[in-house]
């Protein structure tokens, strides 16, 4: 029997349990079995998103309900293709449940890309698996960061190499959102290494200034209150909260001197609105938003870089992030699927403490 949490897409505070018999296994498939995952907010942006961008495509479930996708462990359970052996695990894009079937493709000693018809249509980026036995990037001893860390790490890493390329469209200061979150963090690690010139300011929370301030990763901090504060000078604001009436106040402030507005997921759902979309953002003063897609720019970085180059880029900057990041964060599991379905809901309204990392082993 196969469990899996099913989220309501129009009420995404509404889960249960699905539960149902595992099919035979067809000619060429492998059955993961799912060892651990995250819950972040990356999981939450995926849900939000999720029908703009097909992220409710990848597992699908039925009629009003989807499956959220998330990033994490699993190890073959039973396999029916000759190069995929049961026990081996892999590391990669997984349902929020228990168990997961794939069609291996395009296999080499490193990797695979799942090959079913239905997640054809979307991302490359999102159906290839880790095999952890030849896996650069993997270290045993850290599997619970790169879950937590891992895919948002690389979007904030995305982003910093676009805003270079970009010549950071003539900034001094990166100005970022939800500074706390872990996707912020990695940005601004990253451009902390290869943009030392750009002053990085983080915005948060009062409660969270404190937590902000002890990651070093900024060279200053602004509660949101505080807004009107920003120094004027050229800024480009890259915007993790998704809270249109904090956006709007950053784009008031600096008018003029706010280079670009890039958007990239969606933290504080509840104050979501049409300018966090980026719909009306040509309302407000400056620059209308731009919505960030990793996975584009996945492609033109790699195009850049080259699959090697790209490669060794990211590992170096994931090794100086980790340094940076060690103790920030602690590791909090949970051994039960229910309690993912808790994870995700305190963290869609914005109850979870940032310094705390969530582990489901299902």
């Amino acid at each position: 029997m196969a469990s899996t949490i099913w989220v309501q897409k129009q009420a995404l505070t509404q889960t249960h349990v699905h539960k149902a018999p595992m099919p035979m296994l067809s000619e060429g498939a492998v059955r993961l079995r799912i060892e651990s995952f995250s819950v972040t907010a990356n999981n939450i942006t995926y849900a939000v998103i999720g029908d703009v961008f097909g992220y409710w495509n990848f597992f699908p479930a039925e009629g009003d309900f989807g499956v959220v996708p998330m990033w994490g462990h699993a190890v073959v359970e039973e396999s029916r293709h000759p190069d995929i052996a049961v026990g081996e695990r892999v590391y990669g894009y997984l349902p929020m449940g228990t168990h997961l079937d794939v069609l291996p493709g395009k296999i080499s000693q490193s990797g695979f890309t799942d090959m079913a018809a239905h997640r054809q249509p979307m991302s490359p980026i999102y159906n290839q698996y880790s095999r952890l036995a030849a896996d650069p990037e993997h270290d045993p001893a850290k599997e619970a960061e790169r879950m937590l860390f891992g895919p948002l790490f690389k979007t904030g890493f995305l982003i910093e190499a676009m805003l270079r390329r970009e010549r950071w469209f003539g900034a001094q200061n990166l100005v970022i959102t939800s500074a706390s979150s872990k996707t912020a963090m990695g940005l601004a690690s990253v451009a902390r290494d290869l943009s030392p010139n750009i002053k990085r300011i983080g915005l948060t929370s009062k409660g969270n200034i404190g937590f902000v301030k002890s990651t070093a990763l900024y060279d200053d901090v602004m509660a949101y209150d505080d807004v009107s504060a920003l120094p004027q000078s050229a800024s480009v604001c890259v915007d993790f909260a998704g809270n249109s009436s904090l956006l709007r106040s950053i784009h008031d402030t600096l008018a003029g001197n706010l280079a670009y507005s890039c958007l990239v997921g969606a933290t504080h759902v509840d104050a979501r609105g049409p300018n966090s979309a980026g719909a009306s953002g040509g309302t407000m003063p400056g620059p209308k938003p731009v919505l960030f897609f990793a996975p584009d720019h996945a492609v033109a970085t790699i195009q850049e870089l080259g699959p090697k180059g790209f490669g060794e880029a990211v590992g170096r900057s994931w090794k100086s992030f980790l340094a940076a990041a060690h103790g920030i964060v602690e590791i909090e599991e949970h051994n039960s699927l229910q309690s993912a379905a808790t994870a995700f809901i305190e963290t869609l309204q914005g109850k979870t403490d940032p310094q705390k990392g969530i582990i489901i082993r299902p």
